[in-house]
């Protein structure tokens, strides 16, 4: 069979009818939005991609033939040669540009059934978003104004704990645990440049985590609760790493499904049909900004 046939057996071309199924899901609470930074325009003013970030730290370091281009053991040879502090400042400066929130965004943020996003970028558009969905609703009461919070993985470099990620309110203030008025849970797996800088991005943050992923015990609790009774969609994201593949299907773990893919199917790697087809993802010929369409047409 050639590579062709055997991705259209794969990827559904005509992906307008589950579109419509999709959106359904997604107003009705029954989808979590899993974000790459393929939902970020070209022109966001930040990497929107791992190996534009990789092509980031070569411009700022000169870095051994081997690290180039592999933005995980770029990162490894910053922080092992020129301190952790180091490479924190070129994430933040990497991410310093406010990203405005896409129509996506915006569309995901208007859903307020949507019971968790998880955004897989550093970037802080999402947030934002969510944070104009607050503002609108401000005046409907309290328990509108504060109906969503975020936990991000953490870096366990340095920081003389035991945890691995951390809460945050509306407002960007760390709180200890997850409120119960949070009705939509953003879940920043790798971190964010909002609100307090957190990056997992060296091979050495990840370290311990991949080591105990499997058991679940670096995922938050509250998103292992809210995954249960839902299916997933993947947007903007890509799976051509073996870690990446990891998270998801850690994340994506013993959630009840249906999960669906936006790709753009020439690009595609042997690697990222085979995760498809074994982890029961149906893949959509569909960009985010047809999504987004989509969920204004539908609203």
């Amino acid at each position: 069979m050639s590579a062709a046939a055997a991705l259209d057996e794969v990827v559904v071309r005509n992906a307008e009818p589950i579109l419509d199924d999709i959106v359904r899901r997604l107003k009705g609470g029954g989808l979590i939005p899993y974000l790459g930074p393929g939902v970020l325009p070209a022109d966001a003013g930040v990497p929107t991609s791992y190996a534009a970030l990789a092509e980031f730290f070569s411009a700022k370091v000169a870095l051994p033939r081997r690290a180039r281009g592999n933005p995980w053991a770029s990162a490894q040879f910053i922080e092992g040669r020129k301190h952790r502090k180091t490479l924190d400042a070129l994430m933040a400066a990497a991410f310093a540009e406010p990203v405005a929130p896409t129509p996506l965004h915006e569309a995901l943020a208007s859903c307020s059934q949507i019971p968790m996003i998880v955004d897989s970028w550093y970037d802080g558009a999402m947030r934002s978003a969510l944070a104009q969905r607050r503002n609108r609703s401000a005046g409907q009461g309290p328990e509108r104004a504060a109906d969503w919070g975020e936990v991000q993985g953490i870096t366990r470099a340095g920081i003389g704990e035991f945890l691995w990620f951390r809460f945050y309110d509306a407002e960007g203030g760390e709180v200890s645990a997850p409120q119960d008025e949070w009705r939509t849970l953003l879940y920043k797996p790798h971190g964010g440049v909002a609100p307090a800088h957190n990056y997992l991005i060296a091979d050495s943050d990840y370290v311990e985590v991949l080591t105990e992923i499997d058991i679940q015990t670096p995922i938050p609790e509250i998103v292992r609760a809210r995954r249960t009774n839902c299916g997933f969609l993947f947007v903007g994201c890509r799976f051509d790493d073996q870690m990446l593949r990891l998270y998801a299907r850690q994340i994506m773990k013993r959630s009840k499904g249906p999960c669906f893919a936006l790709v753009e199917p020439d690009g595609l790697t042997r690697n990222e049909l085979r995760f498809f087809e074994t982890e029961a993802i149906t893949p959509l010929a569909a960009s985010p900004a047809r999504l987004a369409a989509r969920l204004a047409e539908l609203a």
